[in-house]
């Protein structure tokens, strides 16, 4: 990679992969090395053969990053990508030279939150179907300006999800169900950090974005009109130029 521009690794959203951010790429790369890892088990790779943890993940972006010969990078993902990048401030805080924190949330689950990603897990195994996927998550991963004005975004992400594959998805949920809550762990990360939202965002709140960008010491928030819980997907174009806008005002990038 190019010693001297800056890396940005970007974590993808479950129950996706990194295609995720096909539409933002070009745009990114324009001003930074980007890089998509494949969380293990999603993008047609094999579930860990470890118990479940986010830390795994984590460990595998650091790989990532030995392999590619990048010592600190600019660390983000959207939803479960959020989680890892917070799971990855934990183990590997040396390494963390910015933070982009997208629809995504600091807080543990709740008991009632972690028992639902148990049945969700229990039953995608007991059908060998991510069916249960379709009905219970699909929706609520759009915003509802593209539910309605942007029937080609619905149909391929409805086709991501039908893809995924079930024993990845119950490692996924049950490795989430056990995340600890990270507002802490943020606190003590004193870079450049961004947190973006959709507006129309039904899984992570404006309280939850708010929580992490106080937790931050040089937090930032933008909020994405018209974009749900994968903004990068539903609105391409102003999720770019969020990024590109953020990294030049902190001197990550030349801006």
């Amino acid at each position: 990679m190019a010693n001297d521009r800056t890396c940005l690794v970007l974590l993808h959203a479950f129950p996706v992969s990194s295609v995720m951010y096909g539409e933002v790429a070009d745009a990114l790369s324009d001003g930074v090395d980007l890089v998509l890892p494949e969380f293990r088990g999603f993008g047609g790779t094999e579930a860990p053969d470890e118990p479940p943890s986010l830390d795994v993940y984590a460990d595998d972006v650091a790989a990532v990053l030995d392999r590619l010969g990048v010592e600190r990078a600019v660390v983000g993902g959207c939803s479960m990508g959020g989680y890892v990048t917070m799971a990855f401030c934990r183990r590997h805080p040396e390494r963390v030279a910015g933070l982009l924190l997208v629809d995504t949330k600091a807080a543990s689950d709740t008991e009632a939150a972690a028992a639902g990603r148990e049945r969700l897990a229990a039953t995608v195994l007991a059908d060998d179907s991510v069916g249960v996927l379709l009905g219970d998550v699909f929706p609520s991963l759009l915003g509802e300006t593209t539910l309605a004005e942007r029937p080609a975004v619905v149909d391929l992400v409805r086709s991501w999800v039908a893809a995924a594959r079930p024993e990845s998805v119950a490692w996924a949920q049950r490795a989430m169900a056990g995340r600890p809550d990270s507002l802490e762990t943020l606190s003590r990360m004193d870079v450049p950090a961004l947190v973006v939202l959709g507006e129309e965002d039904r899984l992570a709140s404006l309280a939850d974005a708010e929580a992490m960008m106080q937790a931050l010491p040089q937090g930032a928030l933008s909020l994405l009109p018209s974009a749900g819980h994968l903004s990068a997907i539903e609105t391409p174009d102003a999720f770019s130029e969020t990024v590109l806008s953020w990294l030049g005002e902190a001197s990550l990038i030349d801006g």
